[in-house]
């Protein structure tokens, strides 16, 4: 790895419970137990899933070092507790890249499209959507 200073830090942040939630349906037992631990894939990694570094009571969070600069990436968030919102787990809001709020802008691929977030991040690590 080189220094942050030619590879900007990319710190992402979602916002959730870390507890499972009770009031799931029994219908989404099947996405709780595809989703497992909840964890990112980021597009400049193939997708390949990476957990999250759970922070309780209410928040996920994980540095990236490697990201690509001023190029667009993307990457999506699959949760346990957003499989009553979405039948993969995809997180469609409250998440953070570098203290920016994300809004679901893209699909990534997984079980067919899913959510997912795409962002820019310059050298300086400014992320812009």
């Amino acid at each position: 790895m080189q220094p942050s200073s030619t590879n900007p830090t990319l710190r992402i942040v979602f916002r959730g419970p870390t507890a499972r939630r009770a009031d799931l349906p029994s219908s989404a037992q099947g996405c709780v137990d595809g989703v497992g631990v909840t964890h990112t894939h980021p597009g400049w990694r193939n997708f390949a899933a990476v957990p999250l570094t759970p922070v309780p009571p209410d928040r996920y969070e994980i540095t990236f070092t490697d990201v690509p600069i001023n190029a667009r990436v993307s990457f999506r968030v699959n949760d346990q507790n957003f499989c009553d919102q979405n039948p993969t787990g995809a997180v469609l809001r409250n998440v953070f890249a570098n203290d920016v709020e994300l809004v679901q802008n893209t699909t990534t691929p997984g079980n067919g499209d899913e959510p997912g977030f795409a962002i820019t991040v310059s050298a300086s690590g400014r992320v812009t959507q």
